[in-house]
């Protein structure tokens, strides 16, 4: 990863992150650095990444969606986020560009990794986004989404497949940016209190 003796990052991972995100070689050393130091051994672990995802959704149970969004950003399957892994994930999220997140999005219900969404992988996603939705926000829900599989149905019908049927990349994102519902039904956000 980095240069061990020094803990510096590589000149080589800052060329790749440079190249794949929109971050300067400033901040891309200041943030190995604190990751090193969050993370003495340069890895996030689903469990820990799963504990970082509760204290973001105190209110509710963020344990099935941080599960689904740490198997979206661990590209190479190890069961750990490296920096590398890390810093792409944070571009693709918190980057402008909308297409980025919707990629994002995609593979994030692509449960399977099979380069197409099912009904069932959306119904297993907005369960997750659902359990992130307190209780008391829940009771003021409309009455075709108060709850997850109502949800699922709805955001399916946007995308004008049948029951079976699968949806590829392409139409999951021209699906989602034609309708602002099916937008707000692929995610959640919390209520600023």
């Amino acid at each position: 990863m980095g240069n061990a003796k020094s803990g510096a990052i590589s000149q080589e991972m800052l060329d790749d992150l440079r190249q794949r995100t929109r971050f300067s070689e400033a901040e891309l050393s200041r943030w190995f650095g604190e990751f090193r130091r969050e993370c003495p051994t340069e890895r996030v672990s689903q469990a820990e990444f799963e504990r970082i995802y509760q204290r973001l959704f105190p209110d509710s149970d963020a344990q099935a969606y941080s599960s689904h969004v740490f198997r979206s950003f661990d590209v190479n399957g190890d069961g750990t986020l490296d920096f590398r892994e890390y810093i792409i994930a944070l571009h693709l999220t918190s980057s402008g560009l909308t297409s980025l997140k919707l990629e994002w999005a995609f593979s994030l219900f692509d449960v399977d990794n099979s380069g197409a969404i099912t009904k069932g992988e959306v119904l297993e996603i907005t369960r997750a986004i659902f359990k992130l939705i307190p209780e008391e926000e829940r009771k003021d829900l409309p009455e075709d989404e108060n709850t997850a599989e109502k949800r699922a149905d709805k955001l399916w019908s946007y995308f004008g497949k049948k029951e079976k049927e699968k949806l590829l990349e392409g139409e999951f994102i021209e699906g989602v940016l034609e309708n602002e519902n099916a937008l707000r039904l692929i995610q959640y956000e919390p209520k600023k209190k």
